[in-house]
């Protein structure tokens, strides 16, 4: 049954040969370079949320699976909520000068921006 999702599949011109097979053209994530190689900025966002203040760290490259286990580290010491994705992790609220602290104290190179 999963060789058959179709959805997969779309934009795929149909082929006569009896023989043909498609395969599928996958993307590899990049790697995680160790926290000391990573430069990461931390600022604050007001834009686009109805007032309310975000914390932004941007910079960070890898798979998002260190990158959901690096905001989830951040937004348990900081005790609130927030989100990681495209390579941001989002925290509610003005916490620029703890997390900064924090992600220096894990041995990332982090600077507080604006």
């Amino acid at each position: 049954m999963a060789d058959n999702d179709w959805k997969k599949r779309l934009g795929v011109v149909y082929s006569t040969d009896p023989d043909f097979t498609y395969t599928e053209n996958t993307a590899e994530e990049p790697e995680t370079p160790e926290p000391s190689a990573q430069k990461l900025t931390v600022t604050i966002d007001r834009r686009n949320r109805g007032g309310k203040q975000v914390t932004l760290v941007s910079g960070f490259v890898g798979s998002e699976e260190d990158l959901a286990a690096l905001g989830r580290t951040l937004k348990v010491k900081c005790g609130v909520g927030g989100s990681a994705k495209n390579g941001e992790i989002t925290i509610q609220g003005d916490f620029r000068d703890k997390v900064t602290a924090l992600l220096t104290d894990m041995g990332y190179k982090a600077k507080r921006g604006n």
